[in-house]
């Protein structure tokens, strides 16, 4: 194992932390808040002098990696970059529970959303800029980022981290070039995101409002800077953040694709249009569902099309409390948990292509039972889908079912309905935020034991990092020197 890589990897990601703490130091120092900018420094300066020694220490470390490390930079560099970026939060005495400081920005680099604070206006603009500020870097990915500006690795094993770290069953390079790749991922994320926070400008927010929503939506993340989330602003903001949340849960190589001119295939992406077809139609069932609880059914949709965006995007916004919507609605927003956003986007859930996968492999083999010497093929987006990527899906859904129960069996022991439990663990596997019942869109997960919050803090890791990294770090073999 190529340990100093790893380490070389995780110091490089500490500098950055650093760097990234900055903007929220400067805010703190506009606003005049010296107890949040001490807090601020004490945490740039504990990742300068990790991120410093890891560098000092591994600066001879082999270029040349594997799958092993890839895994273990990325799942490694998420919990740095989570207890680092914590310390603001605790060392300001604003959340002054480490475990809850940790929680709160577990579900802002995981884009989450889940909170525990119950009075986010209450909050320092500082610390408020920094808590969604984790959203628009965990989006993308932090790792994507260190491959778009710094080299990682030589022939090409770069895309071993890239693979770890992005959402989907499959990751392919964009162009020959992994950084190239990775430079165009973060082009098109901070263009559509600039984009954004102009849209929201226009609608009368001011910078410091538009930024933070954008990271939200850009990230589909979720966390507001209003204690009603989203729903004191207008029917335009609200209007805008309904279709950025959708854009930002497609996969960002259709986009690349546009920019090529290959409007055809896109229009022709089996993903995109399950994708469009689910919440379209989501929202209209909705819609309909909801009729009688608003004036007009124009009222309705609005509101339907924007917790069914939110939702399936797994970002978590709300300008309603949809816990007290009529059974089906709240029914079809949980399957949208599950179900999520688009492979190669910045949503959650088990994605959409997977969803292809998994019932066009079932008519697949009840086609093979009926007519067992035939030849029955798996395609997506006219490609042939190879036995290894259908067992990657396969293990992943095992995987996530197991995490699944076993996590809301250990909340269960904090004696709340099953709605709350099952929805929390779900709300947090699919990095959603907003649950049903205790945690709903006006309620927070500050009651949760600490228990339960580390195992809903493991689940938003496992969510956002798709499981494996994680697991594979978590194995004792992955540790043996040898193998």
């Amino acid at each position: 194992m190529n340990r100093k890589m790893i380490g070389k990897v995780l110091g490089f990601i500490l500098l950055l932390e650093c760097v990234f703490l900055f903007p929220s130091a400067l805010i703190a120092i506009a606003d005049g808040q010296m107890n949040v900018l001490r807090a601020f420094i004490g945490a740039m300066a504990a990742a300068l002098v990790a991120g410093l020694a890891l560098s000092a220490a591994c600066r001879n470390a082999e270029k040349h990696f594997y799958a092993r490390e890839g895994f273990l930079i990325v799942g490694l560099g998420w919990i740095v970059l989570s207890v680092v970026g914590a310390l603001p939060f605790y060392l300001s005495g604003e959340i002054p529970r480490f475990v809850d400081a940790l929680f709160e920005v577990v579900s802002g680099f995981t884009t989450t959303g889940a909170s525990i604070l119950a009075a986010v206006e209450d909050m320092s603009r500082g610390l408020l800029f920094w808590r969604s500020f984790t959203h628009w870097l965990g989006g993308m990915g932090i790792l994507v980022f260190v491959l778009a500006v710094v080299p990682v690795g030589e022939g090409g094993y770069s895309l071993y981290v890239l693979r770890a770290e992005s959402p989907g069953p499959t990751v392919d390079k964009l162009v020959p070039k992994m950084r190239q790749s990775a430079m165009i991922l973060y082009g098109i994320y901070i263009a559509l995101t600039v984009i954004n926070v102009l849209f929201l400008l226009a609608g009368g927010m001011d910078l410091f409002e538009s930024l933070c929503t954008a990271f939200g939506t850009a990230g589909t993340g979720g966390f507001g800077i209003k204690n009603d989330s989203m729903a004191g602003y207008s029917p335009y903001i609200q209007m805008v953040c309904t279709v950025f949340m959708a854009l930002f849960g497609v996969n960002f190589s259709l986009y690349f694709l546009l920019l090529l001119g290959r409007v055809r295939d896109v229009l022709k992406s089996d993903e995109l249009r399950l994708y469009l077809g689910i919440m379209l139609g989501s929202m209209a069932a909705i819609a309909l569902n909801i009729r009688s609880m608003f004036p007009s059914l124009r009222q309705a949709f609005h509101h339907a099309a924007f917790a069914v965006s939110s939702i399936m995007t797994t970002t978590g916004f709300a300008t309603e409390d949809f816990d007290l919507w009529p059974q089906l609605s709240r029914t079809i927003l949980v399957i949208l948990m599950v179900v999520g956003a688009s492979a190669g986007s910045t949503g959650g859930g088990i994605k959409c292509a997977r969803v292809i996968i998994l019932f066009r492999t079932l008519s697949a083999r009840l086609r093979q039972m009926l007519h067992p010497r035939s030849v029955n093929l798996v395609r997506m987006e006219g490609k042939t889908v190879s036995d290894e990527t259908i067992q990657g899906v396969y293990t992943y859904m095992t995987a996530y079912c197991a995490i699944a129960l076993v996590s809301i069996l250990i909340l269960s022991l904090d004696n709340y309905s099953l709605e709350t439990s099952l929805t929390a663990v779900m709300a947090c596997l699919n990095n959603i935020g907003p649950g049903l019942d205790l945690v709903g869109p006006s309620q927070n997960y500050a009651h949760f034991s600490d228990l339960s919050k580390v195992v809903l803090m493991f689940n938003m890791l496992l969510g956002r990092l798709e499981i494996f990294p994680l697991l594979i770090m978590l194995s004792p073999r992955t540790w043996k020197r040898a193998g």
